[in-house]
């Protein structure tokens, strides 16, 4: 039986079959509907039909509970406080209200974050005085607040599956609080600490995530957690030397994934 995958992301893996994604199931041919009903198990299905096929006991990967976070720092956040996940100081304010409350919470400087959709550093905010928090307040019905840590790199650790693949650091281009790629920030891969991949496949299977970029920060000798990418860029596995495309086909091959 083939491999078929929905997204693009495994299109250039010789052992699978990408289907492409198609917001009405009835544009598939016969011949995909067959292969997508027959499959013991859809790569990456789209968050749009994760939850269908969970719907029907049928096996994904990423995992339904993987697509339910994405891009979610709300939910993401309220998880890692009902698990005990090591995660910064952060509150949720709702509304105009709720916001009025920020600086009883914090002092500045503080980050702020748009809580959903954002990613590779885009939305994340270093609040320093009123008029900055007044400015961000007016761009998010939702106000995401997190404490300031004070650290120039932060860990970006790969789980796919139930394995750590890949872990490294990204520093933060001088000047820029934020670390990510996507800002300027560097990939190193100069002394990884200890413990902190196994903290972040703690948290990706407490979490239920199997196809996962955890951010952690190590601050006054502790970690915490940041946050999850479940769209997380390759760049870390370029810098490295790794074939990513060659990693999932040996992955599907023994069925790790």
């Amino acid at each position: 039986m083939p491999v078929i995958a929905l997204e693009s992301r495994l299109k250039n893996c010789r052992n699978v079959t990408t289907l492409g994604v198609k917001p009405n199931f009835a544009d598939y041919f016969p011949t995909e509907v067959a292969m997508i009903k027959d499959a013991a198990k859809i790569y990456y299905p789209s968050t749009y039909y994760a939850d269908l096929f969970s719907s029907m006991n049928k096996k994904t990967f990423p995992s339904c509970l993987t697509y339910r976070y994405v891009q979610n720092k709300i939910k993401q956040t309220a998880l890692f406080h009902l698990i005990g996940i090591p995660h910064p100081k952060t509150r949720i304010f709702f509304g105009t209200g709720q916001k009025k409350n920020i600086l009883n919470y914090f002092k500045f400087p503080f980050v702020c974050k748009i809580p959903r959709g954002s990613a590779m550093g885009r939305g994340v905010y270093l609040v320093r005085n009123k008029d900055e928090l007044e400015s961000y307040c007016g761009m998010t019905k939702t106000a995401y607040v997190q404490e300031y840590l004070p650290v120039d790199r932060d860990l970006r650790v790969i789980v796919i599956g139930r394995i750590v693949v890949h872990a490294y650091w990204r520093i933060a281009k001088d000047g820029e609080f934020r670390s990510n790629i996507a800002a300027g920030g560097k990939v190193s891969f100069d002394s990884i600490p200890s413990g902190v991949q196994d903290l972040a496949l703690r948290t990706a299977l407490s979490c239920g995530w199997d196809d996962v970029g955890i951010d952690i920060c190590r601050h006054q000798d502790r970690f915490y957690v940041i946050e999850a990418n479940m769209k997380y860029g390759k760049e870390g596995f370029k810098a490295a030397g790794m074939d990513y495309i060659k990693l999932m086909e040996t992955m599907i091959e023994n069925g790790d994934i």
